[in-house]
């Protein structure tokens, strides 16, 4: 059985919704999954450690509870995100946790480690990699990941820079299997493109930041109502990596995202020095976030992604009244 099989016939849309630091805690993956999309999670949101297991348990048995009720709409699976930098001195524990209670999905980050992917496959598991360039890609296929998430350009927190036409387009030249696309999507017309793109799965952050399930701030959730595309920044001077944060929270932080500071960039740290985590109050964001107009429940939210997706394929289903009909015969013929 493959990834697309586990979630055959389990969503309402083709969606993973991605982990959200500090953000995404049980509350809302489960209100993602029993809505018909992938929830996730990551690891280092539980703390203490070992309220990770605790975390997982609760998940698991929610939607068990879920799946009894609604035998006609079983939950989605849900997804743990496991950060595997060097930096990470968590992960043996967490990554333990997961291979105890055989999470579904696992989601990995910065990093790809063959030994981590054994470790899932071991109890039948999946292994999505995220990856911003080709090179990244390649090399999580390598070592055994069963798909990707592409970060594109838009993408909320730590992202890539390169356009998600371009870069779907190559990486389906030579990878066939299960891909997840990233990159300001926050529209059901936008998940639908990323179908049409070739993609499996559109991967959303940014618009279940501002849900009332999720565990952030009531000014964060506000900032994204209030924002646009043009109120994100793309820059590396917060952790060392290029990521999108949210112009105000930046501000709010005492920085001016118009006159970032040269030289050094920021230090990426997933250890126990807390003041290294400088970027713990910037709050990330992708370019999407202009879909969002209040903040809602996540069974609302995923309801309207779903009607605009409806409407995006109703759409679709007419001619465009620019296409000479002439050349459709041309196809048929060629064909």
């Amino acid at each position: 059985m493959s990834l697309l099989d586990l979630a055959k016939g389990r969503l309402s849309l083709p969606v993973i919704a991605s982990p959200l630091f500090i953000i995404s805690v049980p509350d809302l993956v489960v209100a993602q999954c029993t809505s018909g999309v992938i929830g996730s999670m990551p690891s280092l949101n539980a703390r203490p450690a070992e309220q990770l297991e605790e975390w997982v348990i609760e998940i698991k048995e929610r939607l068990a509870a879920h799946d009894a009720r609604h035998p006609d709409r079983p939950a989605a699976p849900f997804a743990i995100n496991l950060i595997v930098h060097r930096t990470n001195e968590r992960l043996e524990h967490d990554l333990a946790v997961v291979v105890k209670h055989k999470v579904p999905l696992i989601i990995t980050s910065l990093g790809a480690r063959p030994e981590v992917n054994q470790a899932v496959h071991g109890y039948g598991g999946y292994v999505l990699h995220d990856v911003i360039t080709q090179r990244f890609a390649h090399s999580a296929i390598d070592k055994g990941a069963d798909g990707l998430v592409l970060v594109s350009a838009g993408a909320g927190g730590h992202a890539g820079a390169l356009s998600p036409f371009g870069f779907l387009q190559e990486t389906r030249a030579w990878f066939k299997g299960p891909i997840a696309l990233s990159g300001a999507i926050g529209h059901g017309a936008s998940i639908l493109a990323a179908e049409a793109l070739g993609a499996d799965f559109a991967y959303i952050g940014s618009a279940f930041i501002a849900t009332e399930e999720a565990r952030a701030q009531a000014p964060q959730k506000q900032m994204i109502v209030d924002s646009g595309a043009e109120d994100i920044v793309f820059t590396n001077i917060i952790t060392g990596v290029h990521g999108n944060y949210l112009k105000r929270s930046m501000r709010n932080a005492g920085l001016d995202p118009d006159n970032l500071p040269s030289g050094e960039a920021g230090t990426m740290s997933f250890g126990t020095d807390r003041s290294k985590r400088r970027w713990k109050d910037i709050w990330g964001s992708g370019q999407g976030i202009g879909a969002v107009t209040e903040v809602l429940p996540t069974a609302a939210l995923v309801g309207r992604l779903r009607h605009e997706y409806a409407a995006a394929r109703a759409r679709l289903g007419t001619r465009s009244p620019l296409v000479n009909p002439a050349w459709d015969k041309l196809l048929d013929a060629a064909e």
